[in-house]
């Protein structure tokens, strides 16, 4: 892999596909790499390699774009769906017919609520959010494409994501976060870095037509993680709230859904051990390093 050169393609570039990148990079391996974003069209640098950012809101995108696209053997899609449409689907299925490795990101919110219980690959799909309904429809309009036009694709379906730079102990020092007093609900989460660690392995470990649940080892309750944050902070807990009396939406549907969603197939197919196996280890690096 280290003497071949990667052209990567990145549709959308936040917090995961930046950290793949820099993956990527870290390991010495040769890439060019270009992206979107709802920016006018500009040059960069990131880590004394340049790349291009191109324009893409909706449907309206810079034209420049395709002909990267074209040579691109990687594709990275992180853009969730417009209007319950894939835009990359709408826009540029013609254009990925040089690709060995096209992975889409998807959503843990695709499951639904399991009432607290594990969620495997192949559990039932059955969202109750309009989140999770688009992204399950995504991902059945990137199978049905990969099967017509023969793609490589892989689908992560990645837990909530924290980093070094959005967690909850900031949340706790600002006083922004709300629990919701709810007995039963279990939710799944995954540290950036292992998100990227893990897409870094499946550029030599590939299979298509895989799906894999992207998450740590601990499913736990929101209290349960906001406490230990707390106790790091030296802070008070924070006060809970009835669900009935949420106003954001998004919270409200975050605590719909119970599950736990299982690594096995992840952990055991790209043989990866995680660097924060729960959030506890994530927490204190990101305490201990002052993040």
């Amino acid at each position: 892999m280290k003497s071949q050169k990667i052209k990567l393609f990145c549709f959308g570039f936040g917090q995961v596909a930046e950290n793949f990148v820099k993956t990527i990079l870290s390991e010495g391996l040769n890439l060019e790499f270009n992206v979107t974003s709802r920016k006018e069209s500009h040059s960069l640098k990131l880590k004394k390699l340049n790349y291009n950012s191109y324009f893409l809101e909706s449907y309206k995108f810079d034209k420049a774009l395709l002909k990267k696209l074209e040579t691109a053997d990687h594709v990275l899609i992180s853009i969730p769906p417009v209007n319950n449409e894939d835009i990359v689907i709408k826009n540029f299925s013609a254009h990925l017919n040089k690709c060995k490795w096209v992975t889409y990101l998807s959503a843990t919110s695709v499951y639904g609520n399991h009432n607290g219980k594990w969620v495997t690959e192949i559990s039932k799909t059955k969202p109750s959010s309009s989140n999770g309904i688009a992204r399950l429809n995504a991902e059945n309009l990137w199978k049905n494409l990969a099967k017509k036009n023969d793609l490589p694709l892989q689908i992560f379906r990645l837990a909530g994501i924290y980093s070094n730079k959005f967690n909850i102990l900031k949340r706790l020092q600002t006083n922004k976060l709300q629990i919701v007093d709810k007995k039963n609900h279990f939710f799944s989460r995954i540290h950036v870095e292992d998100v990227a660690k893990i897409l870094f392995k499946s550029l030599d470990s590939f299979k298509r037509n895989e799906i894999y649940n992207i998450s740590d080892d601990k499913p736990s309750s929101q209290r349960e993680v906001a406490a230990y944050g707390a106790k790091l902070l030296k802070l008070e807990q924070p006060n809970s709230v009835k669900l009935e009396e949420v106003k954001s939406e998004m919270l409200q549907n975050f605590y719909k859904d119970s599950k736990k969603v299982d690594n096995k197939k992840m952990k055991d197919f790209f043989k990866y051990n995680l660097r924060f196996p729960t959030y506890e280890e994530g927490l204190n690096y990101i305490f201990n390093n002052n993040l």
